[in-house]
């Protein structure tokens, strides 16, 4: 018989440096006991990033590589989902099917994740807009053509300024997607909860929790970033890695139901 997933948002506990070292170390027994199935589920996302990459080199404009290369990251979300439905299962003694495992994943277009995903895809497409607009202020008099021919524009004055402008910029977006999201979207494939409590929580946790989580974020931007450069053949790795850890932080910080109902309990009862 299915489990019924719980209702409304969990209780999270205080998050530690250690805590981020176990879930690291789950993930990496995750990825040992499925290596196949990750495999399988990082192919799509190192696709997409090949396909971007292919535009760059079609359309022979310097500027979209840029672009691509700050706002791809954004779009891990959607890989990771394959990530925490192993984990789950792992961790709930179930076995890896990949029937099953693609089948919960297509699942969730009945649930409130395709509402979360198009939050990202908005906020994507918006870097994209955004992106081109400050290449105009920057460096709209300057002739580009593709890679090859344009590396010395970026090291004029007006394009120092424009890659120091724009990352700030695309660390915000960066910032933002990551506080709604990081708790957020394995909440949604573990618990019935709409996406925008489960986005408010994510946010508040990571406001509550700056230092660790904001460092917990900065390691994961590092490593997916690292790993595009070999021809994205990194993510491979790095993909599962962290899909599987951000599940184990989640399910770590994650107070159970019969020890957060007694504090419920307690702080009902009048003084």
């Amino acid at each position: 018989m299915q489990q019924v997933p719980a209702h409304g948002a969990p209780d999270f506990g205080e998050v530690r440096v250690d805590t981020l070292r176990e879930a690291l170390r789950r993930g990496f027994l995750d990825l040992r006991r499925a290596p196949g199935l990750a495999l399988v589920l990082a192919g799509f996302y190192v696709l997409c990033g090949l396909a971007m990459a292919l535009v760059t080199l079609m359309t022979g404009q310097s500027y979209w590589l840029v672009l691509a290369a700050i706002g791809f990251p954004l779009l891990g979300p959607f890989a990771a989902v394959g990530f925490y439905e192993i984990s789950r299962r792992i961790g709930a003694g179930l076995p890896l099917d990949r029937g099953r495992i693609l089948g919960v994943i297509l699942g969730q277009s009945r649930r409130q994740l395709p509402s979360i995903c198009a939050v990202i895809v908005i906020v994507f497409l918006f870097w994209f807009f955004l992106g081109h607009m400050i290449f105009a202020l920057f460096l709209g008099l300057s002739a580009m053509t593709n890679i090859s021919s344009s590396l010395a524009v970026y090291l004029t004055p007006n394009g120092l300024m424009m890659l120091g402008f724009g990352t700030l910029v695309g660390a915000a977006f960066s910032a933002l997607l990551y506080m709604i999201t990081v708790l957020a979207l394995p909440m949604l494939l573990d618990r019935e909860v709409d996406f925008v409590t489960a986005m408010i929580t994510s946010f508040g946790y990571v406001a509550a929790h700056p230092l660790v989580m904001f460092g917990w974020g900065a390691f994961m931007a590092a490593v997916t970033l690292l790993s595009m450069i070999p021809g994205f053949l990194g993510l491979f790795v790095s993909l599962p890695l962290l899909g599987h850890a951000t599940w184990h932080l989640y399910d770590l910080l994650k107070i159970p139901e019969d020890a957060a109902a007694p504090e419920r309990r307690g702080s009902a009862v009048p003084a």
